[in-house]
């Protein structure tokens, strides 16, 4: 392999990509159709306030972790955080509170006070977040390495019952009525997801490795995009690849809307999957599962739409993720609910005007809802409108007053995403259906292509995780797999 490389998308795995690129040698050149970096880790103003769409839990704050060296390493590190109490809580529509606190002892009190009767199960979710202390379980995996995977082998045997389980499963057990009803959703309200990812991220938000980036994402993506640039690389902006030039097998380069043709030794995609494999590579590479995949996706339940609301209202005494349970099902945005999911901002001054707050709330929906509304732009629009109306009339319960505070209303859907990102269906839609974090941390098989050589896909379709720090290890990775086919040492400085 040669060393030029061009990468498709400046978010999080291309800038990766770029800046272990540029460390090593290669001369890199990234091509993104929108007129910032960050891809989907996106933030944006409205009048004064600032409306995040990606960072909830900011892993890799803590100088001891692996996740900590790989922020450090792409400029994103040291920078100034907020530092939250709990990992998120969740209010009864009577108002009784769970606090979900990071610290063990706080926490054990909490829940003691709330579900007395529940003392031996709330000792073993406590003793379940102390198992995952003991090691850097994410950070190990992060290297690929075999030595660093064995080395967490003992902390994922004794921690292996908790695997088992689900959010849902472990709240079964509870007999006190509120915390069945608010431990399935401490995990974004997921309640198939694993017990053992809530655990694992407690505990590093235990030793304080979990935390928020002060600004936003779009000052945490630009600090990134410095650092490829100091390192000699060049993003060039609004420039959208319509074309991957390929001849006798191999990735060749790329040709843009202008109709330009850029040329490099290896090229590296960090768009959409399902558009680079039918559009860019036009269909030509695709096995039996990916051709399936590709010409029947998925229609699942999403997080399709945010709700963004700037309120006159200070919000710093409030919790920094809330779930807030329903009286009653609600239909939203064609999905039926019993609670709201959402995050709360009075934790950082830079988000707001002073004395002001912002709140997002996030809404399960389906792409196809949105794609056949927008058939009619007014039928769209005005649905959005609704879906805000809807929420701010549910949000009154908890924060009353709240619908003579909105300021300014914004509502994204997955068809914002795919007009400025060119992302469809959502990131939790993959052709690897079972999200498996130590997988895609530890291997390149969803990297690569069929029948094209030269050509490596980086970020959320490569890893099937929507974890940010995943997405830019993928791209540290494939140019850890280019330096080992060329026979040359990897590099991080």
């Amino acid at each position: 392999m040669g060393k030029s490389i061009i990468i498709i998308g400046a978010g999080m795995g291309g800038m990766a990509a770029g800046i272990y690129g540029q460390m090593n040698g290669f001369q890199t050149r990234i091509f993104e159709m929108h007129s910032l970096p960050g891809g989907q880790c996106a933030s944006w103003k409205r009048n004064g306030y600032t409306f995040d769409a990606c960072i909830h839990h900011l892993m890799g704050c803590a100088p001891t972790t692996k996740i900590h060296r790989l922020w450090k390493e792409m400029g994103a590190m040291p920078r100034e955080l907020a530092y939250t109490k709990e990992c998120v809580s969740v209010v009864s529509p009577e108002g009784k509170i769970f606090y979900d606190y990071y610290d063990l002892d706080l926490l054990a009190e909490h829940l003691r006070d709330l579900a007395p009767q529940d003392a031996k199960l709330i000792h073993q979710y406590l003793e379940g977040i102390k198992s995952f202390t003991k090691q850097d379980l994410l950070g190990e995996l992060t290297s690929g390495k075999a030595r660093d995977i064995l080395r967490v082998s003992p902390t994922l045997l004794k921690t292996f019952k908790w695997f088992r389980l689900t959010m849902a499963d472990f709240a079964k057990q509870f007999s006190d009525p509120f915390l069945q009803r608010a431990f399935p959703l401490l995990e974004y309200s997921m309640p198939s997801m694993p017990f053992a990812v809530h655990l694992s991220k407690h505990a590093y938000g235990y030793i304080k490795d979990i935390a928020w980036p002060i600004g936003a994402s779009s000052q945490f993506a630009r600090s990134i995009a410095k650092r490829y640039e100091d390192l000699g690389g060049k993003i060039h902006y609004r420039q959208k690849v319509t074309k991957v030039l390929t001849k006798n097998g191999k990735a060749v380069g790329v040709k843009l809307a202008g109709g330009g043709e850029e040329y490099g030794d290896t090229v590296i995609s960090n768009a959409d999957g399902r558009k680079t494999l039918l559009d860019l590579l036009e269909g030509q590479f695709l096995n039996a599962r990916l051709k399936e995949y590709c010409s029947a996706p998925p229609d699942e339940t999403n997080w399709a739409v945010h709700v963004f609301l700037g309120v006159a209202r200070d919000l710093s005494k409030e919790p920094s993720s809330l779930v807030m349970l329903l009286e009653k099902t609600v239909t939203i945005a064609g999905h039926e609910t019993r609670s709201l999911e959402m995050q709360l901002y009075g934790f950082d001054k830079t988000m707001a005007p002073q004395g002001k707050g912002v709140i997002k709330v996030e809404l399960v929906s389906r792409y196809s809802y949105w794609k056949e509304l927008a058939r009619d732009r007014a039928r769209y629009e005005a649905e959005k409108q609704k879906v805000a109306e809807q929420v701010i009339e549910l949000l009154e319960n908890y924060f009353h007053g709240i619908k003579n505070q909105v300021e300014v209303v914004d509502v994204p859907t997955l068809l914002t995403w795919e007009r400025f990102m060119g992302g469809t269906h959502g990131f939790a839609n993959f052709p690897n259906k079972k999200i498996n974090i130590i997988s895609s941390l530890s291997s390149t098989s969803g990297m690569t292509v069929p029948g094209l050589d030269n050509f490596y896909f980086v970020g959320a379709w490569a890893t099937s995780a929507g974890a940010l720090f995943a997405n830019a290890v993928s791209g540290k990775k494939v140019i850890q797999h280019i330096c080992k086919q060329n026979g040359q040492k990897f590099t991080t400085t």
